[in-house]
């Protein structure tokens, strides 16, 4: 969606891959001291919190199935119970682990506005405009009050256009005025030099979650289409829009033509397919029949010397098609996606109609979430004042301790990669100099910056949501632009402190764990040892392992993308990718409809890899000793657990479709079963013998790390 368009640009610009990315080199690296969980665990404990949250040792036992067998479904063996009594709240598409803390984090954000808004902070400080910001979405009469009125202006602009010429300049300015391109772009590392910005240039603009929605004719996907076009021409109708239900069938017809050009969803992650660097010149002769100078001058970018091309197949097809439709069709889409996007600024009536689209038709949710947390979601946003949240949410929630342990267990999982990376034997010494050199380049961020972002320049009214907004977003824009000919800077972040989530930076070669994250299930200092490895240690381990999966690998340890891989290393290495994408594409998680293995291949490498990494370390950080037996569980017993309880989850059926075609992590279900099958270690520990569901012979066991 438009509305989301910034947020969007600043991830891509950051390269973030999330959670939710040899005997010649030993000799030259100078291995940190392994430091015991139970070591950190210690120097973290506070009178009064000796005892783990999760109940005895880190794990709620209440939460298994004890009649299901762990090696038929070692994901409902760890939560069964859980999943058969929790019901799902009504505004929610699914819930978790992740949304405990994610709950748990708005409601300490909540707090922290709520404190703001009774002190009457100084006008201009970041404590009034955050307060105001919230305070603007909380009035509910005002917004009703207004109704569409703010968009007037908009709407009148766009009824202005018509000639093609017109619409070119209306398609640069979209970012800003909030309405829909086929054309996009963002501006972030060049990854042939990742210390100097480049812009990148792609196509898109369709408003479903992806192509196969408008393509693919499956009774869901129909009625997905037939709900559109009644919804659209509802949309249209609030502006009081002539012909809204013929329009509406034209927008669908327009999104359709777009999204067959658009590539299919496993391409569209493919590093090197995705990398078209070319002087603008260049770019210009290549695709002639649009006029890039208008595009870009309205855009307010100008002297562009290159750019990078995502899509270059697409690029062709989507100037045709913006050339052969009437301008009154553009017009159109323009206009609904201008108030659909808008639609959360302005009255309930409004936004319950987006809602009721996009959340209850296209992810089963029947309610809203509540206002307050719909506030406090925009408030603490990347793309909004997130950062500025953050600093007092650190000051609140997270002490100074569990970073500087965070670091320490980093340091445990980057040990342990390394000994992997040494003892692996399909990879030759020349490659495993190359991967040792990046694994010790990596750096890893823990909780919050270091370097917070400055916020002096916005104004907001706590009378006036709209314009709140679109201060905002002007401001993030011309953030983004003003990047143009300046080195990067690698002391930004890609998520907010508060956020519960990970990422890996290919190219900056980092590894990011905000302080949201570092909670339990994930992390807690009064756990087992073995509990912390499976959790926030296989997290650890998934993002350094986002450095060298299917995509990762191609950069270097500078961030650079480019082949460090011998040619006979790397075809061993992708026959080890291809049977992860084998056993991935069998998995059915709805009727009809399959995991794609190679579009989520990266973060099923991830995921194998950092629980292998995470089990590694936590076998050294025992010094060869063995692990104590608590409430009857060993050890490997209590890390499998600890990971299948992190990855707890339940999901609607429309929104796991949703899932499926568009977003590259497997369901919650498989990132545990189609994990655990591969260790050797599981089927011990669990005791898993042939005939078992989830059984795989030891030769079709995939273990990359």
């Amino acid at each position: 969606m438009a509305s989301d368009s910034i947020v969007f640009r600043s991830l891509c610009r950051l390269t973030l891959i999330g959670l939710l990315s040899s005997c010649g080199t030993e000799n030259d690296m100078e291995e940190a001291p392994l430091v015991s969980t139970e070591t950190i665990a210690s120097q973290l404990k506070t009178a009064g919190s000796l005892k783990p949250e999760l109940g005895n040792f880190g794990i709620d036992m209440s939460y298994q199935d004890p009649e299901t067998k762990a090696g038929d479904d070692f994901f409902r063996y760890a939560n069964g119970g859980w999943l058969d009594t929790f019901e799902l709240p009504a505004s929610r598409s699914s819930y978790g682990s992740f949304t405990v803390l994610s709950d748990r984090s708005d409601q300490r954000v909540r707090g922290i506005i709520e404190d703001l808004s009774q002190t009457e902070p100084t006008q201009g400080s970041i404590e009034q405009k955050i307060s105001d910001y919230y305070l603007s979405y909380m009035n509910i009469d005002a917004l009703n009050d207004r109704g569409i009125g703010p968009l007037r202006d908009g709407l009148a602009k766009l009824r202005e256009i018509d000639t093609k010429d017109e619409l070119v300049k209306a398609f640069g300015r979209s970012f800003v005025e909030n309405t829909a391109t086929p054309f996009g772009f963002y501006v972030g590392a060049d990854r042939s030099n990742p210390d100097r910005h480049q812009l990148v240039l792609s196509v898109g603009g369709i408003s479903l979650p992806d192509r196969d929605y408008y393509l693919r004719d499956t009774e869901e996907f129909q009625d997905v289409r037939a709900a559109y076009v009644d919804h659209i021409g509802e949309i249209l109708e609030f502006a009081s829009i002539e012909d809204a239900n013929q329009k509406a069938l034209s927008i669908l017809s327009l999104e359709t033509a777009i999204a067959e050009s658009l590539w299919p969803r496993n391409q569209r992650r493919n590093r090197d397919l995705t990398y078209n660097p070319m002087t603008f010149t260049d770019f210009k002769s290549t695709f002639p029949g649009f006029d890039w100078d208008s595009y870009f001058n309205a855009a307010g970018i100008s002297q562009l010397e290159d750019l990078n091309v995502s899509y270059p197949s697409a690029m062709s097809p989507i100037i045709e098609l913006v050339n052969s439709l009437p301008v009154d069709d553009w017009v159109n889409y323009m206009t609904y996606r201008l108030i659909v996007d808008s639609a959360s600024t302005l009255s309930e009536e409004l936004d319950n109609a987006r809602f009721n689209f996009y959340s209850t038709v296209l992810r089963g949710v029947p309610e809203q979430r509540e206002r307050w947390e719909r506030g406090v979601s925009r408030v603490g946003a990347l793309n909004s004042l997130g950062e500025a949240v953050g600093q007092v949410y650190v000051q609140r929630h997270f002490p100074e301790s569990a970073k500087q342990q965070m670091e320490q267990l980093v340091e445990n999982l980057r040990a342990a990669l390394a000994q992997s990376i040494d003892e692996i034997d399909w990879m030759s010494y020349a490659t495993k100099d190359e991967a040792q050199k990046k694994l010790q380049s990596f750096r890893p961020k823990i909780a919050y910056p270091d370097e917070w972002r400055d916020f002096s320049s916005i104004e907001i009214d706590r009378n006036d949501l709209f314009t709140n907004a679109q201060k905002i977003r002007e401001f993030n824009y011309a953030d983004e632009i003003q990047r143009l000919g300046k080195p990067t800077n690698r002391e930004e972040w890609g998520m907010t402190p508060q956020t519960v989530n990970a990422y890996y930076n290919s190219s900056f070669n980092e590894i990011v764990f905000p302080a949201g994250i570092l909670q339990p299930p994930f992390f807690d200092p009064q756990a087992d040892a073995a509990v912390n490895y499976g959790g926030i240690g296989a997290v650890i381990g998934h993002e350094m392992g986002h450095g060298f999966d299917d995509q990762g690998s191609k950069s270097d340890f500078a961030g650079i993308q480019r082949n460090w891989w011998t040619d006979e290393d790397r075809e061993n290495f992708e026959l080890l990718t291809k049977a992860i994408a084998s056993q991935y594409d069998e998995f059915e998680p709805v009727s009809g409809y399959f995991i794609d293995g190679n579009f989520t291949l990266g973060e099923n490498i991830g995921d194998i890899g950092g629980l292998s990494l995470a089990y590694r370390a936590y076998k050294m950080s025992l010094s060869g000793g063995d692990a104590p037996v608590i409430d009857g569980l060993t050890g490997d017993q209590r890390f499998f657990l600890s990971w299948a309880q992190v990855w707890q989850r339940k999901y609607r059926e429309d929104a796991l479709i949703q899932r499926l075609t568009s977003d590259p992590h497997s369901p919650s279900e498989f990132r545990v079963n189609g994990v655990v099958r591969n260790f050797d270690e599981w089927y011990e520990a669990f005791d898993v013998k042939e005939g078992d569901i989830l059984y795989l012979p030891p030769e079709e066991r995939v273990r990359i790390w």
